[in-house]
């Protein structure tokens, strides 16, 4: 199976994350984040697959146990990519002042989030 941001987490920290955000339900495509817009928030998906495109071509898919939408929050730029649900999803919503705080107050999160930006950038 592959990695995924959840599964750099203990139980007791996937509760923490969780209790910190908003459980929320989207349907099939719908676009929860959109390329160029402000860096608000960012999902981990609980279930269901995202693809995240550019200019309209698929660069990845994203799926149950990723986050999306934090490179934005913590580079503060604008979107780089629209992300469309290709199935139902459930996912945890996290301000970006939630994200930030989880940053600066959990190392193991910080560390996951540098490990998931070093993979999705090539800067391993």
């Amino acid at each position: 199976m592959a990695e995924t941001f959840f599964s750099l987490f203990t139980p007791q920290e996937i509760a923490k994350i969780s209790s910190s955000g908003t459980r929320v339900s989207l349907p099939e495509g719908w676009s929860p984040i959109w390329k160029d817009t402000p860096a608000d928030k960012a999902y981990i998906i609980l279930s269901g697959t995202v693809s995240v495109r550019i200019k309209g071509q698929e660069i990845a898919q994203l799926g149950p146990g990723d986050i999306m939408g934090e490179q934005a929050i913590l580079n503060h730029s604008l979107r780089t990519a629209s992300l469309v649900a290709l199935t139902p999803l459930d996912l945890i919503h996290l301000t970006a002042e939630t994200l930030t705080k989880l940053y600066i107050e959990m190392p193991s999160f910080h560390n996951a989030l540098e490990k998931v930006a070093a993979e999705r950038f090539g800067d391993k």
